[in-house]
């Protein structure tokens, strides 16, 4: 069955949320006015206002109260509108949903997830734009994920809310429209597992979230150069599957590494180092990675495109460590 990334997850969130009754949506507009980029079309209609609540312009409060509610027993699913407007909530998602099962001693748990879009879209702005995954990965208790595709999307949303901890969960503004296969029926895929989106013998890209139909773009351009290259899709950015990654280079010898965050303490510089520890002896070449630039957004679009990886830069890299 094809489906858009959006339909995806509104298939997961509905299918668990008739599962298991403890689960509720909560955020700005996720109920009458179906979500800002309509993932939860249809959901108040059929579960209620209770289950599906609109709240006020307060991420700090909502998320604060998602904290609470999911240390008594629910299993919360927070659409923020846009990761950017996480930045408010950042207190209550790291001094208290990653922390208080540890601080509990196992006592309680944060059973929730966190989701919405991320990274730039069209000429949204500095304050807009912002891919801050590497914020979260750095902190211990939380989970982190960003499927670029409809299946994954699925498959790990699900898992997501099953999960005994807080997840993360970054889509991306520009998927949302995008299409794939997905399952018949109920399935989940793993929280922590790496997938090979497309088999190669000469270079490893490894990529997530939209970065990854970039990086399957330049395979699919440099294939027809006779440069066959494997890409990796991530999936999960914590846990991080190096293991996958490792048996990729392992083969390849060689590994580009492609996000959209900025450069300085990226994603990226711990995916490299974890690879170095692992694979350090099959590498023929030094680990390359594309990034954004270390600026804020720019608004105007040629400067946006300059900010953001493209597929000249990702081809580039391939041959530079060819």
């Amino acid at each position: 069955m094809v489906v858009t990334y959006r339909e995806a997850l509104n298939q997961a969130m509905r299918e668990e949320m008739r599962r298991d009754g403890r689960v509720f949506l909560i955020g700005e507009e996720v109920g009458y006015y179906q979500g800002a980029f309509k993932v939860s079309k249809g959901f108040v209609e059929e579960f209620g206002p209770e289950r599906v609540l609109d709240t006020p312009i307060t991420e700090a409060g909502f998320t604060g109260l998602a904290v609470g509610a999911a240390m008594t027993g629910l299993r919360p699913i927070v659409e923020l509108m846009t990761f950017n407007f996480g930045i408010l909530a950042l207190d209550q998602i790291v001094n208290n949903a990653a922390k208080i099962r540890y601080m509990s001693g196992g006592q309680l748990s944060v059973p929730m997830v966190i989701r919405g879009p991320g990274s730039a879209a069209h000429q949204l702005a500095a304050q807009h734009s912002q891919s801050l995954e590497a914020w979260f990965c750095h902190v211990p208790g939380l989970k982190v994920i960003a499927p670029a595709t409809p299946y994954d999307a699925k498959g790990l949303l699900k898992s997501a809310v099953r999960d005994e901890n807080t997840v993360i969960f970054f889509e991306a503004q520009l998927l949302y429209g995008t299409k794939g296969e997905i399952e018949e029926g109920e399935y989940t895929i793993p929280i922590g597992k790496a997938d090979v989106k497309r088999a190669g013998s000469h270079v490893t890209v490894a990529a997530y979230s939209k970065m990854l139909l970039l990086a399957l773009e330049a395979a699919e351009e440099l294939s027809r150069e006779g440069i066959e290259v494997e890409v990796v899709d991530l999936r999960t950015l914590k846990p991080l599957d190096v293991e996958t990654l490792a048996q990729s280079v392992h083969k390849t010898g060689r590994l580009v590494i492609v996000e959209e965050g900025w450069r300085f303490a990226g994603l990226g510089a711990q995916v490299a180092e974890s690879v170095y520890a692992k694979a350090f002896h099959s590498l023929d070449a030094p680990i390359v990675r594309v990034t954004g630039e270390d600026v804020p957004m720019p608004y105007a679009r040629p400067l946006e495109d300059l900010a953001i990886p493209d597929r000249a830069r990702v081809i580039s890299a391939v041959k530079q460590v060819l």
